[in-house]
């Protein structure tokens, strides 16, 4: 198995060291577990709470070159303290057949141990939050007094000895150039290619990119307008553009705005991943289209109907009506206090099942403590030779470092007490499901997968045991809510059924009549997943 190793450090408390014992651990647990190591890809004073990390997006994009199998990070948080970034982009990896483990944190494959993970993430998110609200009050007080209070400077400005933002005189003309370029006619694309052409690079020294371009053009930095979170201050900084300019590129862009309906992320589908046909096994995937009255309907699709037409005759259901009732039972379970008794009991029983060094040195350490109380008692009734000291010499040595791998050990891996674990399940029940951001967190914690068959639906949770049975005439109503017109699509992703189905919770849920929408014909479609 092939591996690349995945090392970062922020700039609010490490320093370059931190580095090299993040991959010191992760070559031993390469080496431990006979992998071979093909890269190092390293960020140094890069903060894990965004994805704008340029090695972390060389080592996504180079994932699709299939070189290898694995991303060994030192610790979950490595990779990202943001649980929908590492969620999104665990996805992408999973595609492209690469998965992250952790060298500290043994998380093992199956349902309790996506469950433990998500515990992990929420864990290094906490810490995040935690320490950015003690950073944000000292960039705050930065803020007030006009200084530049992040580490990169917006193309064609550089940062002074005091921390104030300055005109550099090589670049600025060139930002000022194509403000006018974009005012008179050019596109984005053409801005980029003529400041690649003049060697122009990026505050972070990168070739020039169209998201480069777009950024630089909607930054109202360079009309001199100083912004800090709430604080703006007109004329904090010296201006490179004029405000006719800049507000006539504005109206520019505002005209090639492109509709915002156009294009919608995997997100906006929770059930993406999830969905499975129960009549042949495909992974059931998110489009929308637009019927002739001029409505969008959004809907999930089973692959296969594109794919190989004739071949399955799994009906259309509707994106709604199926994430409200998955939603709806994750949350029962959630309010259910034996239910979140049986998952502490079962990810505490999987934590200490996982961790199998603590035990042995614990285990070890008993019996050393143990040697050395007989001799003590043997020296206490007369008994002392020269052998009797050497061996409890070292008995007390290898205590010593018993001891010691211990201490190391409980650092490096810390065990997550009972009571977080209840404290952080628990936290679900006071989510707000008309978000949709909780309506994720709350279905990628949980819900392992969903199978809908013509006659009764299969949800499959993060843990095993227990069996809930929805009644009929339950599903008939909400059946009858859900019945609406649809569209057609283009998807062929095909997922095996069985892969996901033995041995997990489940619940069945019937219906008298299929989970399917009508179909008129659409008068457009479009596509939303990828």
């Amino acid at each position: 198995m092939k591996a690349v190793i995945y090392a970062r450090y922020s700039s609010d408390n490490q320093r370059e060291e931190s580095i090299e014992g993040q991959i010191r651990e992760c070559t031993a647990y390469a080496e431990k577990n006979g992998i071979t190591i093909l890269k190092h890809y390293i960020d140094r004073a890069m903060s894990a709470k965004t994805d704008d990390r340029p090695d972390f997006q060389q080592m996504i994009k180079d994932s699709e070159k299939g070189l290898f199998d694995l991303i060994i990070v030192w610790k979950l948080d490595r990779f990202s303290r943001d649980r929908y970034d590492s969620a999104h982009y665990k996805h992408l990896l999973k595609k492209n057949g690469v998965k992250v483990v952790s060298a500290t944190e043994l998380i093992a494959d199956g349902p309790e141990g996506i469950m433990m993970e998500s515990i992990l993430e929420g864990m290094n998110e906490y810490y995040s939050a935690e320490l950015s609200v003690k950073i944000r009050r000292g960039l705050m007080e930065n803020a007030l007094k006009g200084k530049f209070v992040s580490s990169t400077a917006p193309i064609g400005y550089v940062i002074d000895t005091e921390h104030y933002l300055q005109i550099d005189p090589l670049k600025a003309p060139f930002v000022r150039e194509a403000f006018q370029k974009y005012a008179d006619g050019a596109t984005m694309k053409e801005i980029r290619d003529w400041m690649n052409e003049h060697h122009v690079t990026s505050s972070r020294g990168k070739p020039i990119t169209f998201n480069t371009v777009q950024l630089m053009l909607n930054n109202r930095r360079y009309i001199g307008e100083y912004h800090y979170n709430e604080i703006v201050v007109p004329g904090g900084h010296p201006a490179i553009v004029d405000e006719d300019l800049f507000n006539r590129v504005q109206e520019r862009l505002a005209v090639n705005k492109k509709a915002p309906a156009r294009h919608k992320a995997e997100d906006d589908y929770l059930l993406t991943t999830k969905l499975f046909c129960g009549n042949c096994g495909a992974m059931m995937r998110g489009e929308c289209g637009t019927a002739r009255n001029g409505i969008t309907h959004h809907y999930y699709k089973c692959a296969t109907v594109k794919r190989r037409a004739g071949t399955c005759h799994k009906k259309t259901v509707r994106k709604a009506w199926i994430e409200d009732l998955i939603v709806a039972e994750t949350m029962k379970l959630v309010m259910d206090d034996k239910a979140i008794d049986a998952i502490v009991t079962l990810l505490m029983e999987y934590q200490d099942r996982d961790n199998i060094n603590l035990p042995l040195y614990e285990k070890q350490l008993r019996e050393a403590e143990k040697g050395i109380e007989n001799l003590v008692n043997a020296i206490q009734q007369g008994i002392f030779t020269k052998s009797t000291r050497e061996r409890l010499e070292q008995l007390e040595a290898l205590k010593e470092e018993l001891e010691q791998k211990i201490a190391l050990e409980k650092l490096e891996k810390p065990r997550i007490s009972e009571e977080f674990m209840r404290f952080w399940l628990l936290k679900f029940r006071k989510m707000d499901t008309r978000q949709q951001s909780h309506r994720k967190m709350l279905i990628d914690t949980f819900v392992n997968a969903v199978f809908l068959y013509d006659d009764k639906l299969v949800l499959t949770f993060n843990f095993k045991d227990g069996t809930r049975t929805m009644t009929m005439d339950d599903l008939d109503a909400a059946n009858r809510d859900g019945e609406k017109d649809a569209g057609g699509s283009d998807m062929d992703e095909v997922t095996p059924l069985h892969n996901r189905q033995s041995g997990y919770l489940h619940f069945h849920s019937e219906w008298r009549k299929s989970a399917g929408c009508g179909r008129p014909r659409p008068r457009s479609r479009r596509f939303l997943m990828s």
